[in-house]
């Protein structure tokens, strides 16, 4: 593949576009309206791009737009054509990063302007954000390369193509093309054939969606609003879709209303949460993660039995925090071998260790040796705290990480088990990097990357996964291969208020 080449309709909007360009792409001006866009489209192949990009001024549709924002287009309608532009949020995400106006969205070519306001009504009814005259002839004539469409809005529903206004929105809108052009260069080094190495297990473990479900249920059985305290997994995705439902996520239970109903997150609460809860006569579900009320189990064990417990963890996680209330005066927190020399036990023959759920098992284990080292006689849990996803998630990124060029995480920047995916891949040796969903991959990442491994932390949703395989295969052909280290079955059974009778 040769490169980039831009298809820019007009003769304004092709010279923004080189003004911005580093050199690195030609622009091709195809001319207006459909018609010589179909034209144009003819001769693009002899041009060999390895990206092809259509770019250009358009009319918004949906009132939210204003002059100069830009919209890449997920898919392009026009005629009988309705084309998929899967590149489309990672060009979003590297505009932003720019610090551009982007959004993504549908984008209709239509045969003709629509001068009069509501003129493109049929276009809003059927999801169109935009509106251009070129973009689905030439798309259509890219068709099995990378290609997209990035619309710059000179016109609005209230600022339409009559009013004297259109000459300002016309200024901003080949500004924004200028500016955005040299994302278009990134993405097309980022363009070629790659292999994508799929870790396996990943995303959603057997606490995380039973965690979902128990509020989906909550929601379900008695309606919305449901209270959840702290966020009921830690990503962002789950989060948002939850709140779209009627979920109401607080920090902290003075912020329920008396006598509403709140759920716990799967991190777990210390008894004080539980106590304060029962005081103001609120309606509690419990969405403890069954693996972390184990940890609380043996933590009430051991404290009972006269040992200082040893809580591996990271402070201000909700989990340890959860923990560690359970027997405030018998445990120390302990996150790096470091602060096990700071262990003051009244009696060395009883020190017992415990450990967050989420941890790498690498991390964990310094920890472990360092009390064993001061404290031959440590007792640990009864079988391992960590649990069994996290620790067949972290085999499996280990697992292609020695195979690829760099590692995708798919996960939230508070969720500690994608956090240690990344470790895991870094102490392979290969760079990695967390990513909420497509459009937070940078494209530099990419950019000779023949092979690109992909996991997701046990909190992160597997739509999300294909959302990134998609957007992947915007770039070029990809061969996904599959690399299972572990096959998971274990479910969970839901608490006694959400059970069937």
């Amino acid at each position: 593949m040769s490169g980039l080449v831009v298809c820019a309709p007009l003769r304004a909007e092709a010279r923004a576009v080189r003004r911005g360009l580093g050199g690195g792409g030609q622009v091709v001006r195809t001319g207006y309206g459909p018609r010589r866009s179909a034209r144009a489209a003819s001769g693009l192949a002899a041009l060999r791009p390895g990206l092809v990009a259509v770019a250009g001024v358009a009319g918004a549709i949906d009132p939210s737009l204003r002059p100069g924002d830009l919209v890449v287009a997920s898919r392009v309608t026009g005629g009988d054509r309705d084309l998929a532009c899967p590149a489309a949020p990672l060009l979003a995400g590297e505009l932003r990063r720019a610090g551009l106006r982007a959004v993504t969205g549908p984008v209709a070519t239509a045969r003709r302007l629509a001068w009069r306001r509501g003129g493109h009504a049929a276009l809003a009814g059927a999801g169109a954000i935009a509106v251009d005259l070129e973009s689905a002839p030439l798309l259509a004539a890219a068709a099995g390369l990378p290609a997209v469409a990035i619309r710059a809005i000179s016109d609005t529903p209230d600022r339409p193509l009559a009013s004297p206004r259109t000459v300002a929105g016309g200024i901003a809108a080949l500004r924004s093309l200028r500016l955005a052009a040299p994302a278009l260069e990134r993405l097309a080094r980022a363009c070629r054939p790659r292999e994508l190495l799929l870790a396996g297990p990943r995303s959603f473990c057997a606490g995380v969606e039973r965690a979902i479900e128990i509020v989906e249920l909550t929601l379900a059985r008695y309606g919305p609003p449901v209270y959840v305290r702290k966020q009921i997994v830690h990503n962002v995705t789950v989060v948002a879709d939850l709140e779209r439902r009627g979920a109401v996520f607080v920090d902290e239970l003075d912020q329920v209303p008396d006598g509403a109903r709140v759920v716990f997150s799967a991190h777990g609460v210390a008894p004080e949460v539980r106590r304060e809860a029962q005081r103001r006569g609120l309606a509690t579900v419990d969405a403890t993660c069954p693996l972390v009320s184990k940890v609380h189990a043996e933590a009430r064990r051991f404290a009972a039995d006269g040992y200082l417990v040893a809580l591996i963890g990271h402070a201000g996680h909700e989990e340890v925090e959860g923990t560690l209330g359970e027997a405030p005066q018998s445990t120390v927190l302990v996150q790096a071998p470091a602060d096990v020399a700071a262990l003051r036990p009244d009696d060395p023959a009883k020190v017992a260790y415990l450990m967050q759920t989420t941890l790498s098992a690498a991390e964990a284990g310094a920890v472990v040796e360092a009390i064993r080292d001061r404290f031959p006689a440590a007792r640990g849990p009864g079988s391992d705290d960590i649990c069994y996803a996290t620790t067949n998630r972290q085999r499996a990124v280990s697992a292609i990480a020695g195979e690829s060029d760099v590692v995708l995480v798919v996960g939230s920047a508070n969720s500690s088990n994608s956090l240690r995916l990344v470790e895991t891949a870094e102490r392979a040796g290969t760079p990695a990097h967390l990513i909420d969903g497509p459009e937070d991959i940078d494209l530099g990442w990419l950019a000779g990357a023949a092979r690109v491994g992909l996991t997701a932390g046990a909190s992160a949703p597997p739509a999300v996964v294909g959302q990134v395989v998609a957007a992947l295969s915007g770039l070029g052909e990809v061969q996904a291969r599959e690399v299972i280290v572990a096959t998971e079955s274990i479910s969970f059974g839901l608490p006694k208020e959400l059970r069937q009778t």
